[in-house]
């Protein structure tokens, strides 16, 4: 069984889908289609930015998006999954990919997540840190042990743990994880502290959003970040989507699950390899590759 998996935000670079863009009538229009959207012309970014321009939270999102849904659009035939995830944004491009979200609906959505995560990024200065070589249970308790704000957010792969919460809070963390010895703790350049209850805000606004949204019956399975389980059903697909703001991406879990539930391998749709990385640290002999045009 097929597994197709969509990154999230660090995914992002320079020119990214301007090959799509130069190759493809349908993703050129989809691209256009964007534009008009988002009311402004996030392909000049995507294909000609700096990566500064490129980090800009409204920009940031929505494109690692329109790369990846657009890619599986473009695949034609050649996309068939059995079952779909996405890291964090990328469930946004999992939805599109298995029909339960309308491409129009899905970047609308995105886009509205961006500027509500950036506006609860301004209420309170908050990071993020990674955490290497550690049992993720010793990370949760140096976490639950710290009278701040600071949570796991995203189980990457066994041994690799992100952590979010205020900067006092991540900062305590880190000497903690330290301590531990730890084999490395790395603050993250990040705006603010994504996956942890600092993004209430962000997601009372996002919530909105989606329950006036429509949502379809899905081709196929998603696997959902909250719970790491697979579901078909619309409204606990809303429900999910709507915790993920503030619940830590099971990405681990997530991998996991699928593969026990059949599949045998993992196609990355979008951009950079992040995600196929992190599936070869989950179980090194599965296949694991990014989704290609034919030449």
């Amino acid at each position: 069984m097929k597994a197709y998996i969509f990154p999230g935000q660090g995914a992002q670079f320079p020119g990214m889908g301007k090959d799509l863009y130069e190759r493809s009538p349908v993703a050129r229009e989809l691209f256009e289609q964007a534009n008009d959207i988002l009311e402004f012309r996030i392909t000049d970014i995507m294909f000609s930015g700096t990566e500064e321009e490129l980090k800009q939270t409204r920009v940031t999102q929505p494109s690692i998006f329109l790369h990846s849904t657009i890619l599986a659009t473009v695949l034609g035939e050649e996309f068939d999954p059995d079952m779909v995830a996405g890291h964090s944004l990328g469930e946004f491009s999992a939805l599109v990919a298995n029909r339960s979200l309308t491409f129009t609906d899905g970047l609308t959505l995105v886009s509205k997540r961006a500027m509500a995560m950036q506006k609860a990024c301004e209420k309170e200065p908050s990071t993020m840190a990674a955490v290497i070589g550690l049992e993720d249970h010793l990370v949760e308790q140096v976490c639950e042990a710290i009278d701040e704000i600071v949570v796991p957010a995203n189980y990457n792969s066994p041994g690799q743990l992100v952590i979010s919460g205020s900067v006092r809070g991540v900062e305590m963390a880190m000497k903690k994880l330290e301590e531990l010895e730890a084999r490395r703790v790395v603050r993250l350049m990040v705006g603010g502290a994504f996956h942890s209850p600092l993004m209430e805000s962000a997601k009372k606004e996002l919530e909105e959003a989606i329950y006036e949204t429509r949502f379809s019956d899905p081709t196929c399975p998603v696997y959902q970040n909250y719970t790491a389980r697979a579901t078909t059903d619309p409204d606990e697909i809303r429900k999910n989507l709507i915790q993920q703001l503030i619940s830590p991406v099971l990405w681990t879990q997530t991998v996991r699950n699928m593969l026990k539930e059949g599949a045998t391998s993992f196609i990355e749709v979008g951009p950079g390899q992040v995600l196929q990385g992190l599936v070869k640290k989950v179980e090194r002999s599965v296949p694991a590759f990014s989704a290609a045009l034919n030449q």
